[in-house]
């Protein structure tokens, strides 16, 4: 058993990932070194009457050509979305789950709506037909827990079971929640992600209503600009992100690839305000600080930040001045990237699907644009990566997660040598 700094060491070895961008892992990796854009005009329903009429959906994706056609029927794509990406992270990982007692191998996703394109079509058909037309799966259709309790069935694992739902941080403390499993010993393998599809014209209605959502529909790629002076709101995603957590000599007895070590992780809360984040940063500021001071490291060994960074004018100045908190002048050393500014916001998923895009740049040594960042808030002297990808000596890097209500969590990872 590895120990470090008195506990067991968590590593990444399987990633899977279904995004606006790349429905795997490689096809995501080029499209973000590519700066390519998910975002287009709503194809999944009719939006002529909706102000904004703008999103970054998934495409081409058919979960019968994976999927059980039956389960498709019985489940809602939020869940389809998170059983494919499992499927794609177990198999990246290898890992052979007849080979392993299942009893200490547990599942835990994130989602921040649950089946809501499920629930609006059924609450659609009980005021057209009545009650006795609402589908009997409606319940287990919609409630965010579905994710990983299918994961779990599908692969028979019986360890620690459940659903992490914290808004636009709830796959990041999922993770989180997974790394903290192992690391104490309950279990040595985790699957850990989040899933969402929360795409529909009612939750489009209530973004927009709320002021949260851009309203370039007339260029839905120029659209999601974190960062940026002229930024007005984010672009709504939806996607999932799986990865397969083990501890680090249960990794090495298997002989597993190694993505990269998952050292640290904080949680917190702004207390503030449900939507809008803390003015002064405490929590955001509090949250990076406990992720580093996890891993036992010091703000100036931190080289990339693969930033919450939404396009939203608060939200986005609120992540700066944190930035600027925890590392000083070493703020301005920094790589800092939004890959929401390509794959849009996937609200519960969006944690998940960015730290893999965050793993991937460590692996590589290679981070991506912040897409459509042209011109930064007065005063802000940081590198968002203008002008396309580039390489970069990145030896740790944190992923930040942050959802209304004042939720926020964050990611820490090494890379491996």
């Amino acid at each position: 058993m590895s120990i470090h700094n008195g506990r067991r060491r968590v590593v990444i070895t399987g990633m899977g990932v279904v995004t606006p961008i790349g429905n795997d892992v490689p096809t995501f990796w080029q499209g973000l070194v590519a700066g390519k854009s998910g975002a287009a005009r709503i194809a999944a329903f009719d939006c002529s009457d909706l102000e904004v009429q703008i999103d970054a959906e998934v495409k081409g994706f058919e979960p019968s050509e994976r999927l059980d056609p039956k389960l498709v029927r019985r489940t809602d794509r939020f869940v389809q979305l998170g059983l494919w990406a499992a499927d794609e992270a177990v198999k990246d990982s290898k890992i052979d789950f007849e080979k392993e007692d299942r009893n200490r191998i547990g599942v835990i996703t994130g989602c921040g709506m649950g089946g809501i394109q499920s629930w609006e079509a059924q609450f659609t058909q009980f005021l057209a037909k009545g009650p006795r037309r609402v589908s009997p799966l409606l319940v287990p259709m919609m409630i965010p827990d579905m994710c990983c309790g299918q994961i779990a069935i599908a692969y028979g694992l019986r360890g620690p079971n459940y659903d992490t739902t914290s808004a636009c941080a709830s796959a990041g403390h999922a993770v989180g929640s997974a790394f903290r499993h192992i690391m104490h010993g309950d279990v040595d393998v985790m699957v850990a992600g989040g899933g969402e599809a929360a795409i529909s014209r009612f939750t489009i209605a209530g973004f927009c209503n709320m002021g949260a959502l851009s309203k370039r529909n007339s260029e839905p790629e120029k659209a999601s600009r974190p960062f940026d002076r002229d930024r007005d709101g984010f672009v709504m995603g939806e996607g999932a992100g799986i990865f397969v957590l083990e501890e680090l000599e249960h990794a090495r007895r298997r002989g597993a690839q190694i993505h990269c070590e998952l050292a640290g992780y904080g949680a917190t809360a702004d207390a503030y305000h449900i939507t809008a984040p803390d003015p002064d940063a405490l929590g955001a500021t509090m949250v990076m600080r406990e992720a580093i001071a996890e891993a036992g490291l010091r703000p100036d060994d931190i080289d990339y930040i693969n930033a919450h960074g939404t396009s939203t004018p608060l939200n986005d100045a609120s992540e700066v001045k944190a930035l600027y908190a925890v590392f000083g002048e070493h703020a301005k050393q920094l790589a800092v990237n939004s890959t929401k500014s390509m794959i849009g916001h996937g609200l519960g998923a969006a944690g998940a699907m960015e730290l893999a895009a965050m793993v991937l740049q460590v692996k590589h040594q290679r981070v991506h644009a912040t897409v459509n960042h042209e011109t930064p808030d007065d005063g802000v002297e940081l590198d968002f990566v203008k002008g396309g990808a580039r390489d970069c000596r990145i030896r740790a890097a944190l992923s930040n997660s942050f959802g209304f209500g004042g939720h926020n969590a964050c990611l820490l990872v090494k890379a491996w040598q």
